[in-house]
C-alpha cells in the first residue's frame, strides 16, 4: 500500500517573530510579494520576504527610516516606493530590531479598509 506524503512549507522565522512582536494587536496575515505581509485594518504594516523585510512608514518617516542602519527606500519594479523602506536581513537579527514603532505610529492613522466584492464595483 502507498504512503500518502503531504507537503508541508517550512515556517519562516521571521513570520513566528513578528506575531510575537505584534502581541495582542488585532492583524491578519496575507501572502504577498513572495511573503507574509501583516494587516492592521485590512492596511499592510509590514511584510516579509527572502530579502528582509518591507516595512510602511508613511511619507512624512520615509527619510529618517531609510536613513536607518540596514534600511533603504522600497524600490518596486525599478519605481521608489515613498512610504516604505526595505530592512536587509542584517537588521532584524535580534528582537530589539524588530521595533514596530514607526510603523504601527503611521499604520494605525489610516482608516480601515472595507473588502468589496466585484457586484459592489459595478454599481458604483
Amino acid at each position: 500500500m502507498a504512503k500518502s506524503v503531504t507537503k508541508t512549507s517550512a515556517v519562516d522565522p521571521m513570520v513566528e517573530r513578528l506575531r510575537a512582536a505584534l502581541g495582542s494587536r488585532a492583524f491578519t496575515e496575507q501572502k504577498m510579494f513572495g511573503g507574509t505581509c501583516f494587516m492592521i485594518n485590512g492596511n499592510m504594516l509590514i511584510g516579509t520576504s527572502k530579502r528582509g523585510l518591507l516595512v510602511r512608514v508613511g511619507k512624512e518617516a520615509h527619510g529618517e527610516a531609510a536613513a536607518r542602519p540596514h534600511a533603504r527606500p522600497m524600490e518596486m519594479g525599478g519605481r521608489s516606493m515613498e512610504g516604505y523602506v526595505h530592512v536587509a536581513p542584517e537588521g532584524t537579527a535580534t528582537d530589539a530590531d524588530l521595533r514596530l514603532d514607526r510603523a504601527l505610529a503611521f499604520v494605525e492613522t489610516l482608516p480601515p479598509k472595507v473588502k468589496s466584492t466585484k457586484a459592489a464595483k459595478k454599481r458604483a
